[in-house]
């Protein structure tokens, strides 16, 4: 015979207490409180880079004056127009050089320099702010002196040159001198900014690897390219898009060189963001100025691809090395185990 006993009725869940005011209070501040402190970003960026990059393309496609303003519309002619312009890739061409000049040698001297700087120097604040001093000069006296210095008949360097025997160097007339001066312009102004970014990235790896590494037999150029660099890696990444974009819209340097002309008398330093400038407002068609700005946005973009798929290939490279050595390491275990 079998009993069954009965389980005691469970009791009726209790209601839960309506949240008060204040308890509704504290749970929206916690999820709005983020989107409403990047708000404001999101707002500036919407109303001066947003708006201007797309009113930029409505412009684009039309006929459109400086004094008369806007014109018929043509659609994508104005695109054609300037990828057949001549002067267009000219000015291009001259964007990338002097950047390839100027980015190159920049980023290898901040590099070094901030290598230096994280060392144990006397003065070491003085030597950290020296750097920063050609930032600070206002582009106008830096043209100004280095225009002195690759004047072509009165100009320090030429006359160095002169009285070694040498010939002088046309500077501002011929395609490669003048990037080159630009280029040095650029590096003179701009170096030590990069060299603090790097700086500060390599105060923040930890000392504990350097004196590890030291301890096992590293000299100072295996602990830079082993530990310095890869633990920089992301700083760097920075510093090379930031100097893209900076190297493809430089106008203030070529523009300072040669005050009388745009870019030179034969264009021979012409960069895309000084041709368009000259096609705004000296030939006043907003139109294919618009068009030479879209273009270029693209080109800036296109470089950022670039280099962002080249960092991330390398460190995917360099995070699949330790497995590697795992696995050789593992491959080897069972002979020395035999032996």
């Amino acid at each position: 015979m079998t009993t069954t006993l009965n389980r005691p009725a469970k009791p009726p869940a209790a209601a839960k207490p309506k949240p008060t005011f204040k308890q509704r209070l504290n749970v929206f501040d916690v999820k709005a409180s983020p989107y409403l402190y990047i708000a404001p970003f999101f707002i500036l960026f919407a109303l001066v880079g947003l708006f201007p990059l797309v009113y930029t393309f409505v412009v684009s496609l039309f006929d459109w004056h400086l004094l008369k303003g806007q014109g018929d519309f043509v659609g994508l002619q104005n695109f054609t127009e300037v990828l057949h312009d001549r002067f267009f890739w000219n000015s291009l061409f001259n964007t990338v050089s002097i950047f390839l000049l100027s980015a190159i040698p920049q980023l290898a001297v901040a590099l070094f320099l901030a290598a230096v700087l994280d060392q144990n120097l006397r003065a070491r604040t003085f030597w950290r702010m020296s750097v920063l001093l050609p930032y600070i000069v206002t582009p106008v006296a830096v043209a100004m002196i280095f225009t002195n210095m690759f004047g072509e008949q009165y100009g320090l360097i030429n006359n160095v040159l002169g009285n070694f025997g040498l010939d002088p160097v046309m500077w501002k007339s011929e395609t490669l001198p003048s990037h080159v001066a630009i280029a040095t312009m650029v590096n003179w102004r701009w170096t030590g900014y990069n060299a603090l970014i790097l700086l500060a990235a390599m105060q923040a790896v930890p000392r504990d690897l350097y004196e590890s590494a030291a301890l096992d037999g590293a000299g100072a150029l295996r602990r830079f390219f082993s530990i310095t660099l890869p633990s920089i890696r992301p700083t760097m990444v920075f510093v090379v898009i930031t100097s893209t974009i900076g190297g493809l819209q430089i106008f203030t340097e070529p523009r300072l060189f040669d005050p009388a002309t745009a870019g030179g008398s034969q264009r021979q330093f012409q960069t895309t963001v000084l041709y368009l400038w000259e096609m705004a407002f000296q030939r006043q068609n907003f139109g294919k100025a618009s068009t030479i700005a879209w273009l270029l946005f693209l080109i800036i973009v296109l470089f950022g691809l670039i280099n962002y798929l080249i960092s991330r290939r390398i460190a995917t490279a360099d995070a699949a090395k330790p497995s590697r050595a795992a696995r050789r390491a593992t491959r080897h275990r069972p002979e020395r185990t035999k032996r």
